[in-house]
């Protein structure tokens, strides 16, 4: 087969298993949310409840992603991954009991919590196993690759939710999104990680710590970069994550074009990873913050949800923003950062690009309650574009690493 030709990226057995390991994953990953959000507001969930238990699942990512990213440099990066994904499919199945009428929401909100854990360890790993079983050649387009599977995964994904809440209901299709996260983790069992040059078991977890986060202040536009996705997703993607669904379901009175939207969105992201990779971009960062920027379309047609199609076609275009963020971003972290610090850097950019989300989600319902939606989603499509313009001033996010320094002496 031509995909398992030599030099294909297929072709190695160890990336290939990877592949679809996170495919599968993240296809589990991406229908939870259908079914959580349903479930909730099936329940008699307010704009509030739900935004309160979403946040919870990333507050936990976000508070222990520091620890996940040590253990990420300290341990095989394919057992942590396996550790956290068959953590998060054992929660699931426990949220078919405790997602009842019955159970406060402070109990479906602590077990997904819990869930965010899963997500804090197995981030940093995933992140930063690639240049274990990729040459470096291979890394740019085993990334985009990557980050497509994952992209077509989440179209995949809320339409599997969609069509299990529709025949079994909210609460069962936890059992689908559990078993696909247990066929990931037999995938990376097959995997034979290349042993680093050195793990360096220090005896103080803090100073594993501080030396990531000392890594990523010392490279400002890796800071600068994490800095702009922690004020976007607190104030836009957290917004449109709680909105989306309530809008939608409250507009057209169901729940199939919040779902339809995440999908389209999805294959906006691969089309323009694909791109992306194929186009030899001369300043990077450039192309992926002003691309990243047309995200705006999405609060825009929730703050004017006229039709379906709107909805829809909106978010496919919005969708295009983020693939040039996927080609180039963990490239060039693993171009440019140690690999015996990726995983704690890789670590520290999902905390802190989701820091403040949790903040911003739990905000969502009492904010448009205050304001209103239209003059709430209008103000964040503003706060996006300028944050956008700002970081563009920070030297080195333009081509995605640090400028050289010149050594001529006047």
């Amino acid at each position: 087969m031509a995909l398992l030709a030599p030099g294909n990226l297929f072709s190695y057995k160890d990336y290939r298993n990877l592949w679809i390991s996170n495919l599968l994953v993240t296809i589990g990953a991406s229908a939870f949310p259908i079914a959580l959000a349903v479930t909730v507001l099936d329940a008699g969930g307010t704009t509030t409840t739900l935004g309160l238990i979403l946040a919870s699942r990333v507050l936990s990512s976000v508070l222990l992603a520091p620890a996940g990213g040590v253990w990420a440099d300290r341990l095989p990066r394919k057992m942590v991954m396996i550790g956290a994904d068959i953590y998060r499919a054992i929660l699931m199945i426990g949220l078919i009991f405790v997602s009842t009428p019955s159970v406060p929401a402070w109990g479906l909100a602590a077990l997904v919590f819990a869930m965010g854990a899963g997500e804090a360890f197995g981030f940093p790993a995933s992140g930063a196993i690639l240049p274990s079983v990729l040459p470096p050649e291979k890394l740019p387009a085993g990334n985009v690759l990557r980050s497509i599977g994952v992209r077509t995964a989440q179209v995949v994904g809320p339409g599997v939710g969609g069509f299990s809440v529709a025949l079994i209901g909210g609460r069962m299709t936890f059992i689908i999104t559990a078993a696909f996260f247990v066929a990931g983790t037999f995938l990376l069992m097959k995997i034979d990680e290349k042993p680093r040059a050195v793990i360096d078991l220090r005896p103080s977890f803090v100073t594993d710590l501080h030396e990531g986060l000392k890594t990523v202040w010392h490279t400002p536009w890796v800071a600068a970069c994490i800095a702009m996705s922690t004020l976007q997703m607190m104030v836009v993607l957290a917004s449109e994550n709680v909105l989306l669904p309530v809008i939608t379901r409250r507009e057209f009175h169901t729940n199939t074009v919040f779902a339809a939207a995440a999908a389209m969105f999805s294959i906006g992201g691969s089309i323009s990873a694909l791109i992306a990779m194929r186009v030899r971009a001369k300043h990077p960062g450039l192309v992926a913050v002003v691309i990243w920027g047309f995200f705006v379309l999405a609060p825009l047609v929730l703050a004017f949800p006229a039709s379906k199609t709107i909805i829809i076609v909106g978010y496919l275009i919005a969708g295009i923003s983020i693939g040039p963020w996927e080609a180039y971003w963990a490239s060039s972290i693993q171009r440019e950062i140690p690999q015996e610090l990726q995983g704690r850097v890789f670590s520290v950019d999902y905390m802190g690009s989701v820091g403040l989300m949790p903040l911003g989600m739990a905000l969502v319902g009492p904010v448009t309650h205050a304001f209103g939606e239209r003059p709430f989603l209008l103000a964040a499509i503003g706060f996006h574009l300028l944050v956008c313009g700002l970081v563009l001033l920070v030297p080195g996010v333009k081509d995605l690493k640090s400028p050289i320094r010149s050594t001529n002496s006047s």
